[in-house]
């Protein structure tokens, strides 16, 4: 198998047929009186990665982002984006049917409210919406005069003639060496939590949570090693999994006999049944859980508690083992970043690499790093104007060779067994404009301001955010996305409830993993962001009066020195980017082959050298 079949694709799925399907739909909405359909980009445990079978969305209108919502109306159609993919759902879909509509101007709930037809009937999957999200829904529904109605079946189910069929990856063990706590150390601290909280029950609806919890890892979708399946934690007694039996390896179905029972997805709601019929209290995660869980036990007399699952905090904070295994995997992964910037700086200036070439090229470096399982998420590969698209999936129609005088963006992450990588480089290719060089510096001073960022225990990600941005709110700039998400031990890129964002309610707390990823986009010219991933670590004041935090930086890569403007940097910040590429050529120099060696030497020479 070639490494672009093995990790990742780059064909689209086709605007051009989105007209047929949407025509179908409203034929099948038209059938059951219905006046719109809702489509949201989930699953039924509304995971960032949808197994293909779940991607409604795609199919429906060619747009492949990982967050959306369409809403299909007899006589119009809106999918409504963030500001991550208004450009992309401009590009992907036919905006002759469907009209793409940034979240920043209306959201789901203003457009149903000003577009659903009075004594409209609006139809929804409850597999698919959390009871919050539902809420929402219904109170637009309502204000524009109509109402909801769920449906037994999906309706773009219904007409998606050659959909694919469920997944059956296996479900393996992951290593207690790796995972650094016994699945039943975990599950008592599930039940004290429970116990805490007065609930009689957990439905862990999340499959990252159920992966953490009963040391288990998949391959049901894509770039993130999950099973998909269900758990029930009863405060007392033996926890119920629901799983395919088909997917269970032996070694992984051993483990579980002496913690847990199993059974087959299709129990599933009998047994919420069951907790509703003894009265029990359960917990719903607000995050995952659907409409459809909510209803089964509370139709049967339970009561339901929707707020936070637990395991959630629990698997935000890393202990030794996984701590230890990211260190580990960057090593790695960042000897393989390495290599192919080595070699990027060798063949782009003569315009002989495209985008795709840039992506296999990079996952072969990491295919033979050790212990490699899959690429952490599409790779944004995007040249020039490309690279300004904030979330750029090259496809075999929009791939653009590397030129010379343009920026280069490549983000990437990669899985591996000990833990999980995220790392976004941008490099000129050719000589940089001033303006480049201005940007690229002020994304730089925000990069090192959050590294370096000292600050007391509780503080919140939103507090800090702020700090990476101040650079280039001194030049009248900004970015759209957050300043830096959670990353999970050999488990999701993006991972709850850290980060650091102008939304980051949650204290960071040490052993915690996030992103440290300022950047700036120039439409239809170029993007700019550098990556690196970050431990959240105890940090001693001297004469300090308080507990503080700082950060640990995990990633270890060049940055281009190229793009940095010296002039702009501080003494301090200076000595910082020194100290971080004598860091890198340290670490990195045994590591990769006399070529690369000599080029990252040269590459991480003192700024302004």
């Amino acid at each position: 198998m070639s490494q672009t079949a093995r990790f990742q694709s780059f064909e689209d799925p086709s605007h051009r047929e989105g007209a047929a399907r949407v025509a179908a739909l409203r034929a099948a909405m038209a059938q059951r009186g219905f006046a719109g359909f809702v489509v949201p980009r989930a699953d039924e445990h509304q995971s960032e990665y949808v197994p293909p079978n779940a991607e409604r969305l795609a199919w429906l209108t060619g747009f492949t982002g990982s967050a959306g919502t369409a809403i299909v109306l007899a006589d119009r159609a809106a999918l409504v984006v963030d500001g991550r993919y208004t450009l992309q759902a401009a590009e992907q879909v036919d905006t002759g049917v469907i009209t793409p509509v940034p979240l920043a101007e209306t959201s789901v709930e203003a457009w149903i409210e000003a577009n659903l037809p009075a004594g409209g009937v609006l139809a929804y999957d409850p597999w698919l919406h959390t009871p919050d999200g539902l809420t929402r829904l219904d109170r637009a529904a309502k204000a524009a005069g109509g109402r909801l109605a769920p449906t037994p079946l999906n309706l773009v189910d219904l007409v998606w003639i050659d959909r694919p069929a469920a997944p059956r990856a296996p479900v393996v063990l992951h290593p207690e060496t790796l995972a650094g706590e016994a699945a039943a150390a975990k599950l008592g601290r599930v039940r004290e939590a429970l116990t805490k909280a007065r609930l009689d029950a957990l439905v862990v609806s999340d499959p990252h949570n159920l992966a953490w919890a009963f040391n288990l890892r998949g391959g049901d979708v894509a770039h993130t090693p999950l099973p998909l399946g269900y758990a029930v934690i009863p405060r007392e007694g033996r926890p119920r999994l629901f799983l395919d039996p088909e997917k269970v390896t032996p070694e992984a179905a051993t483990a579980l006999e002496g913690l847990a029972d199993r059974d087959e997805p299709a129990s599933l709601p009998a047994a919420l049944e069951a907790l509703g019929s003894a009265k029990a209290r359960v917990r719903l995660d607000a995050a995952t859980g659907a409409v459809a869980l909510k209803e089964r036990i509370e139709t049967a007399g339970g009561a339901v508690d929707v707020g936070p699952d637990p395991i959630t905090a629990m698997k935000a904070v890393k202990n030794e083992a996984e701590i230890a295994g990211a260190r580990a995997a960057h090593l790695r992964d960042g000897a393989a970043v390495t290599r192919f910037l080595a070699w990027l700086a060798r063949e782009a200036p003569g315009g002989a690499v495209s985008e795709i070439d840039a992506v296999v090229r990079l996952e072969g470096f990491r295919a033979k790093a050790n212990d490699l399982r899959e690429i952490a998420f599409p790779t944004i590969s995007g040249s020039g104007p490309n690279g300004a698209i904030v979330h750029y999936r090259v496809t075999r129609d929009t791939d653009r060779r590397v030129q010379p005088g343009e920026l280069f963006l490549i983000d990437s992450g990669a899985q591996y067994g000990d833990g999980t990588t995220d790392i976004t480089r941008t490099v000129a290719v050719g000589t940089p404009s001033p303006e480049m060089r201005d940007r690229f510096t002020r994304v730089l001073k925000g990069h090192i301001a959050i590294a370096t960022a000292v600050f007391p225990r509780g503080t919140t990600g939103a507090q800090i955010d702020a700090f990476a941005r101040r650079p280039l709110w001194e030049a009248g700039l900004d970015f759209d996305h957050g300043t830096g998400h959670g990353v999970g031990a050999f488990l999701s890129v993006h991972e709850g409830p850290q980060r650091i964002a102008k939304t980051g309610t949650v204290a960071l707390q040490p052993g915690m993993i996030v992103s440290n990823e300022p950047g700036y986009y120039k439409a239809r010219a170029f993007g700019i962001r550098i990556e690196n991933l970050v431990l959240v670590e105890p940090r001693e004041v001297a004469g300090g009066e308080r507990p503080m935090l700082g950060f640990e930086t995990l990633t270890l890569a060049p940055i281009d020195l190229a793009l940095v403007a010296p002039e702009l940097l501080t003494p301090a910040e200076a000595a910082w980017l020194d100290a971080y590429h004598a860091r890198v050529r340290e670490a990195l120099a045994g590591l990769v082959d006399p070529e690369t060696r000599a080029w990252l030497i040269a590459a991480t020479r003192p700024v302004g050298g």
